[in-house]
């Protein structure tokens, strides 16, 4: 069975500003029938604690909508914050784009 995977690329920075773009994008995703959402962070250069949280949250509801969230392709200031955190802990985190797709197939 193939699992419906929709991509999310935010572009620059994710803070409290733009965290609730993100975040309509993820719902948006969910009822299009997401099975698994991934964040591509490769265009994502900063996220300050906002960021974070609205991550956060997103993962709380996409768990419960019974679907997956995975990030991937951190810069090093965002890898740093979710090290920080210890978040890194609690999401799907893929070195880049690839890694998620192998790991997918694997599945």
């Amino acid at each position: 069975m193939s699992s419906t995977v929709i991509v999310l690329q935010p572009q620059n920075l994710l803070d409290g500003a733009t965290s609730e773009i993100l975040r309509q994008e993820i719902n948006l995703a969910l009822s299009q029938g997401a099975d698994i959402i991934l964040i591509d962070c490769q265009q994502l250069s900063y996220m300050d604690s906002s960021g974070l949280g609205s991550l956060v949250l997103a993962l709380k509801s996409v768990r419960e909508a019974s679907c997956r969230l995975a990030l991937c392709s951190l810069c090093p200031q965002v890898a740093f914050l979710f090290e920080l955190t210890n978040t890194d802990q609690v999401f799907d985190i893929y070195v880049n784009r690839q890694a998620f797709d192998n790991h997918l197939q694997a599945t």
